[in-house]
């Protein structure tokens, strides 16, 4: 289990951000009566992640279950180059987690289009034609082991599963028909830019009544097409390094490989792919020296890895969200 390592955020933060992943909607006063603390005490403290930690609430869609594509792709290029391409890439509706990679020469991305046009256009259209990019390497994102609505906080494990329980919306995920309406849009950009938008907002960008948006959001949520998400900064907990890792295992140990990458501590995200590897793994570390004991510990001693290419991340240039330099 990890341990909380910072100067800034102490037990209680650490709470209310596992809480926030559990329910990114739940009210402050429900969130205070799970954790034990006054609704005025968890606004502080959500004020405090916010400003020093870079937290925000989200919804997005999941495309897993949704059974849309997704992708990470790899781009190296010049490394002078390499931070305008990235951000011109963060700035697309249709990516999240870029990085700088391998010393400033390698840009990785995960992208999600909604359609094969979207795709298209940025694999077959703009990136060819950029000078500086000199290999693309496109890998489809198969199976998910972990991620998405799972989120690395919790590996922390600062909620006890009575807690857990409390605050899970009801109904839970799973139920209901996983599908996005064109009505739907207005309701989703809002969340898009502030999961935690309150109904009155919602009822304006809809033009519905505030009670037909809380069903419709509670229909979205619990069929899992739309889940709520937090981004924050993993160095205010004391893990500022990350790295891709591309693994190739083999066919047969794929899945037992896969399970047993997502009970990892150090991994935030891991999934099946298409490509030279056959996995590709976000695993998030305190220094140089946690990526290598993950590396020749827990990695190294899993039956069936056959092979490990590891890019660690220079700078993170988006997550979720993306603010471009110097705002």
């Amino acid at each position: 289990m990890l341990t909380l390592e910072s100067t800034v955020l102490d037990a209680l933060d650490l709470q209310l951000l596992s809480a926030l992943e559990v329910n990114g909607r739940a009210s402050f006063s429900r969130l205070g009566a799970v954790l034990g603390a006054s609704d005025q005490t968890i606004a502080r403290r959500y004020r405090k992640l916010c400003a020093e930690a870079g937290l925000r609430v989200l919804a997005l869609r999941d495309p897993h279950v949704l059974g849309e594509d997704q992708w990470f792709l790899r781009f190296r290029c010049a490394p002078d180059s390499a931070p305008a391409i990235s951000d011109a890439l963060a700035k697309r509706p249709d990516t999240a987690w870029i990085g700088l990679a391998s010393g400033g020469t390698e840009i990785v991305c995960m992208t999600r289009p909604r359609g094969p046009g979207d795709h298209d256009e940025l694999l077959l259209g703009k990136l060819p034609r950029t000078p500086s990019v000199v290999d693309i390497r496109a890998h489809q994102l198969l199976h998910r082991f972990y991620g998405g609505p799972a989120g690395w906080s919790r590996k922390f494990g600062a909620l006890d599963d009575e807690q857990i329980a409390a605050l899970r919306p009801h109904p839970a995920p799973g139920s209901g028909p996983a599908r996005i309406e064109p009505d739907d849009e207005p309701l989703l950009a809002v969340l898009r830019r502030d999961g935690r938008a309150p109904y009155p907002e919602l009822q304006r960008a809809t033009g519905r009544s505030e009670s037909a948006v809380k069903r419709r959001l509670t229909a979205l949520l619990a069929s899992g097409a739309v889940y709520i998400d937090i981004e924050y900064h993993s160095e205010a907990l004391g893990y500022p390094r990350a790295a891709s890792l591309w693994i190739t295992a083999a066919p047969g140990a794929l899945t037992s490989v896969g399970r047993a990458l997502a009970g990892h501590d150090e991994v935030a995200f891991a999934s099946a792919t298409a490509g030279p590897s056959n996995l590709v793994v976000t695993a998030v570390v305190r220094d140089t020296a946690g990526l290598y004991a993950y590396l020749s510990g827990p990695l190294g001693r899993l039956e069936g890895v056959q092979h490990v290419e590891a890019t660690p991340f220079l700078r993170r240039v988006k997550q979720l969200t993306y603010e471009a330099p110097g705002r």
